[in-house]
């Protein structure tokens, strides 16, 4: 078995460029091999600032020899009355090699086997690579020097290898060979013997091109540093992604800054420090101190200079933050609000303050549906998008809704409303902690129905590659804070208000709702078959998302073939729903009445487990009724009669699930 190595060093690249390619490459290979019908064991795809690397393993020495049948003209044609080739028969043989001996008649076609030889993997692989890696697809591609091609970054090396043979392939301007480059500031001429000795000839080199290995290391050597001081670094997946793509080998410097810049808000100097320098903050008890971490791309001990450097940054970056703080805590947050008449929620959808006054009316209606005394939630909406326009949230905008928050503490704000301008933003994204208090539920529910209400009647709804204003993200916040509280809401009836609160005229109502609906199932799709999740959504989920869920959560315990059958056999006659009453006196047989007496007997209820006993306990009387009558009666009082008794049952089927999708 072969190994192939293919590496393409560049000028260092955007770090968020290097996942995507880290997944087009092995999807590009994958691709390659499968339609090549090439044998292979494992494919890995390691990434660093300034290099892509493949490594397929367990390739065979060529592809398979195949036998291919090949299909000629019809045998009288091919064969003449004595049973000798015609011109047409002997032109088929000629052009694909064949002797006559060869071919034979098969449905009326002559037609023959030819054996196709097996192409050298080597081959393929200076045939195809150049190629599969060209088709990588990223945003701000360049071209330099005379170049018509596009990349992200300059092309400086390539090393391509199969086992202990060079595989000769050029891409854009450059040609491979063996010799990769280490560390900018280590080894720069790296000779590739083999592509097994890959991964260690580079670590030689000081550079660990494993991505996840480089990771775990990152986590370790803070998490070491951190320790010293008895404190722990602040870390998110995005800030160890960005680090990870910017270091080859990553070596951790403690830095300290003036405690004075922890008199403002922590999460002021935590957004400087992870966002704006990627740097890793340091909390001792919970509590910020002034010190991070800053994750080196540099070989050696002497780290006065970074220190020095890193300190005079994050004090430009902290001075700026005391500034404008100050400047802006000169007046209370609710002198903010009428500024937002200034500041454009999206074209044609009003102002700030415009979408600040629909959620002020929408959060008040859901709150008094809820029961709920709603002066801190109209309170909480008011204030809610006022920091906008602080000089802080425009400097920092990752700081929206936490400087709300800590501007209405300073301005003296009840705790609740405090809390709910924080909270009314989340979740931030799919893994992140809802709201707690109900002025963040209820508020934040009502600014995102708002914007994805705002978004389809100005016809920018979410394609494959754009998703406007988030609005994937808002209708998933909305699921999730009406799961994880337990709200029951009807998400329909406020995507209604919502739209007839807009300043424009839209008849978008069924595509936010199925939009919301398949937010839903994809969201849920991680723990129930989608069969299910589609079926239990055909009786309206967003009147109360988290019957929805419990409904979903008894169907897929669901072992009753026989209601199942039962229940798609009546599906399929009545098509249409009709809601003419059952009239008793058209009953011509008793299996007619016993149905009828038993489907009257149902109890709507939320006890779901207990409701598909019901269901299952008309089976019998389901299969006599089947038996003993012919739906379709020719007298039409009779057969609209029973129609309408199938009609009823399928209403108590529909209740809980569509079993016509199970």
């Amino acid at each position: 078995m072969s190994t192939y190595l293919l590496e393409v060093g560049t000028e260092e690249l955007p770090y968020k460029f290097i996942p995507q390619a880290v997944g087009q490459l092995k999807s590009g290979f994958n691709k390659f091999l499968a339609d090549n019908k090439i044998n292979y064991s494992n494919i890995d795809v390691y990434a660093t600032p300034r290099r892509l690397a493949v490594l397929v393993y367990g390739l065979g020495e060529k592809t398979a020899d195949e036998i291919k049948i090949v299909k000629g003209p019809i045998a009288k044609i091919a064969f003449d009355e004595n049973g000798n080739l015609t011109k047409a028969g002997e032109g088929f043989a000629s052009k694909n090699g064949l002797n006559p001996c060869d071919l034979y008649v098969d449905n009326n076609y002559v037609q023959a086997k030819i054996l196709v030889s097996g192409k050298p993997v080597k081959d393929l692989l200076a045939e195809n690579v150049s190629s599969i890696f060209m088709r990588l697809q990223g945003a701000h591609f360049m071209r330099w020097g005379y170049n018509d091609e596009k990349f992200s970054r300059p092309i400086k090396w390539i090393v391509s290898i199969l086992d202990n043979e060079e595989v000769k392939i050029k891409i854009i301007d450059k040609e491979s060979g063996r010799i990769s480059r280490g560390h900018r500031f280590a080894q720069q001429q790296v000779i590739i013997s083999k592509p097994e000795d890959y991964v260690e000839s580079m670590r030689n080199a000081c550079v660990i091109v494993n991505q996840n290995e480089r990771r775990e290391l990152i986590i370790k050597r803070a998490n070491e540093e951190a320790l010293k001081l008895g404190a722990e670094p602040y870390m998110t997946d995005d800030l160890l992604e960005e680090v990870t793509f910017i270091t080859e080998y990553p070596v951790p410097v403690v830095c300290e800054f003036d405690p004075v810049y922890l008199t403002i808000p922590q999460e002021v100097c935590v957004t400087v420090m992870t966002s704006h320098q990627r740097y890793f903050p340091l909390k001792k008890d919970g509590k910020l101190i002034n010190k991070f971490i800053t994750m080196t791309n540099y070989i050696g001990n002497e780290f006065k200079n970074i220190k020095e450097g890193n300190v005079r940054v994050i004090k430009a970056r902290l001075d700026d933050a005391v500034f404008f703080f100050k400047d802006d805590t000169k007046k209370p947050l609710i002198d903010y609000v009428e500024s937002l008449k200034g500041v454009t929620f999206q074209k044609g959808m009003g102002s700030m303050f415009d979408k600040t006054q629909r959620i002020i009316n929408l959060s008040k209606q859901i709150g008094q549906e809820l029961g709920l005394n709603t002066e801190n939630i109209e309170r909480t909406a008011l204030l809610c998008k006022a920091d906008l326009t602080t000089h802080l949230v425009f400097e920092f905008t990752e700081l929206q809704g936490f400087i709300g928050a800590d501007y209405a503490k300073v301005s003296g704000e009840n705790e609740k409303v405090v809390q709910g301008i924080k909270e009314h933003y989340f979740p931030i994204n799919a893994e992140s902690e809802t709201a707690v208090g109900i002025e963040g539920q209820i508020v934040g529910i009502a600014d995102k129905i708002d914007t994805v209400c705002a978004v389809f009647a100005g016809g920018k709804k979410p394609t494959g590659s754009s998703d406007p204003l988030g609005v994937r993200r808002c209708a998933l916040g909305v699921i999730k804070t009406i799961l994880d509280s337990g709200l029951k809401i009807d998400v329909e009836k406020y995507i209604q208000i919502a739209i007839d609160n807009l300043p424009v005229q839209s008849s978008c109502f069924e595509e936010v709702k199925e939009f919301f609906v398949q937010r839903m199932i994809i969201f849920l799709l991680e723990k129930y078959n989608k069969n299910i999740l589609e079926a239990c959504a055909s009786k309206n989920p967003l009147k109360d998302i988290s019957d929805y869920v419990k409904r979903v959560e008894i169907v897929k315990e669901l072992d009753a073939n026989e209601l199942i059958e039962n229940a798609n056999r009546v599906i399929r006659i009545i098509k249409d729903d009709t809601f003419a009453s059952v009239d008793e006196k058209y009953f011509t047989v008793q299996a007619e009445k016993i149905l009828y007496d038993k489907v009257i007997e149902i109890k709507e209820t939320d006890n779901y487990k207990n409701y598909l006993s019901q269901l299952e306990n008309l089976n019998p009387a389901v299969e006599k009724f089947f038996e003993d009558v012919l739906v379709m009666d020719k007298d039409e009082n009779i057969k609209n009669n029973r129609i309408a008794l199938l009609s009823l049952l399928k209403q108590k089927y529909e209740f809980i699930t569509d079993f016509s999708k199970l």
